[in-house]
């Protein structure tokens, strides 16, 4: 099975990440405006790969460099027999140092410019130039206006560097933002362009980074990595003479009266995965099931925490949270789970117990809230938590000194130190009920296998996002259960089970 991998690089900036490495190159001899060139003519590259035919464009420039990107990409489509035109938002009089030249140069390629008015028509494919990554807060006037236009005019969109409107930091749209049909990126890739808001505004993405010199690049600080490639952690090969108990005793607890499902999904994810032994505990009426749908997996009714404790010795990894409710039964157990000193992954409902104070967490646990969970153990709003999702990833680590997974479109996987992945596949088909649940079974497993906490949450992250996005190819329908198979044939591939 294979998934066609993004050509994308991996580290993820801030905005003013790429300011600064934008001043370092310019430092180290490459000129602002032979970058502003570089770009328009990347920019030409792809609008002639996607929409040849069109013949014309309308660029909609702006007051800063992302406007003389604008103006020098006119000037070499004037040259190439487009038609062409230029609307302005600001007074180009009123343009500095490169992005002055590139108006000039505009100017003497012939290029129709004059400013956005109520009367002007947009055609071709019209060119986001306004903004660019220097956005945060409130748009004024007259960008507001003309990014309706864009929006309402039903053509197609080539946003420069960032569309319009979209916080290259978080990815979080002020009132609008230019809802693009290809984002081309420079320099270095910016974070909010795969989290937040943006999946429904970017587009397409595509990123060139400018001819900039590999030396200089490294020497730049990032935020965070994208999960791809080699950054992707790896399960070893297995021995020839391996047994089951070299890979772990996974023991999953919850599932109370009318949430079994979340459970035995767990279970069976984490079966899939590849832990050596899965066990449940679960209440009684639920074993029949267990058995029924899984006889590898060990169920046990279990009421009390007497019963759970002996359970939890035997274990070397426990998935607590699926299915487990907030009731005295799920309290009870969840007690009893944070008191084990074995390796934990805490999802759903154990969440939302430690968010309230009932319980404390163990050391050396994953943490996979959705952001509505991911508000309560912060004490903020969901919205607060949306406003900046890599902030708030890394805020749940440190204060829970544990591996958290935010998830959400741009699933985030942080750690305690500062680490941050950014998970950028998935399908909207997986929005429905049980996905968390495979989820947290299969980092679950990973760590039963011997990858750490952050290695896991990693793995455990690609391979559902992959599995939902290849399965999500189908349409609407997908249920957490088609994950299962999917997930093992990816972990094969990624990582075999013989040399």
């Amino acid at each position: 099975m294979s998934l066609d991998a993004a050509s994308l690089p991996l580290p993820l900036y801030t905005a003013a990440q790429v300011r600064e490495l934008d001043a370092r190159l310019i430092a180290a001899g490459t000129p602002g405006f032979e970058l502003m060139q570089r770009a328009a003519q990347a920019l030409w590259r792809a609008l002639q790969q996607r929409w040849s035919q069109v013949g014309a464009i309308t660029v909609l420039a702006g007051a800063g460099n992302n406007g003389g990107d604008g103006y020098l990409l006119a000037a070499l489509a004037q040259r190439a027999g487009w038609a062409v035109q230029v609307l302005t938002v600001s007074e180009p009089a009123q343009l500095q140092g490169d992005a002055a030249q590139a108006y000039a140069q505009a100017q003497a390629a012939g290029v129709v410019i004059e400013p956005l008015r109520a009367d002007s028509t947009l055609r071709g494919v019209v060119v986001d130039a306004l903004l660019g990554t220097g956005f945060h807060g409130e748009l004024r006037l007259p960008y507001a206006e003309a990014i309706e236009r864009i929006n309402a005019s039903g053509l197609p969109v080539l946003a420069v560097d960032i569309p319009s409107g979209l916080d290259a930091d978080t990815g979080v749209v002020a009132e609008q933002a230019v809802r693009a049909d290809l984002t081309l990126s420079f320099i270095g890739l910016k974070l909010g362009l795969l989290t937040g808001d943006a999946p429904d505004w970017v587009g397409a993405l595509q990123f060139d980074d400018l001819q900039a010199d590999p030396q200089q690049v490294a020497q730049q600080a990032y935020t965070a990595i994208r999960l791809a490639g080699e950054v992707v952690p790896a399960l070893a090969p297995r021995s020839r003479i391996s047994h089951k108990g070299r890979f772990g005793h996974l023991l999953v607890i919850g599932g109370d009266r009318g949430f079994g499902g979340a459970s035995l999904l767990s279970a069976e994810s984490a079966l899939r995965s590849g832990a050596g032994m899965v066990s449940l505990a679960t209440r009684g009426e639920h074993v029949a099931a267990s058995l029924m749908r899984h006889p590898e997996v060990m169920c046990t009714a279990t009421e009390s925490t007497y019963q759970l404790a002996g359970q939890c010795e035997r274990a070397d990894v426990l998935v607590v949270g699926p299915g487990l409710g907030q009731a005295s039964w799920g309290r009870s157990l969840l007690s009893a789970a944070a008191a084990s000193s074995v390796a934990q992954v805490w999802d759903a409902d154990a969440l939302n117990l430690l968010a309230a104070g009932v319980v404390k967490l163990p050391t050396d646990s994953v943490l996979t809230p959705h952001p509505a969970e991911a508000a309560r153990l912060l004490g903020c709003s969901t919205d607060a938590v949306q406003a900046d999702r890599p902030a708030a990833a890394i805020a749940l680590a440190s204060r829970y000194r544990a591996v958290v997974v935010l998830k959400g479109a741009g699933s985030l996987v942080a750690a305690s130190d500062g680490r941050l992945l950014l998970c950028d596949r998935g399908h909207p088909a997986m929005a429905g009920a049980g996905f968390g649940d495979v989820l947290a079974g299969v980092i679950g497993a990973l760590r039963a296998q011997g990858l750490p906490a952050f290695e896991a949450a990693a793995l455990g992250v690609w391979l559902h996002a992959s599995a939902g996005q290849l399965l999500g190819a189908g349409g609407r329908g997908l249920v957490a259960s088609d994950l299962a198979p999917v997930i093992r044939e990816l972990l094969e591939t990624h990582s075999p089970c013989l040399n």
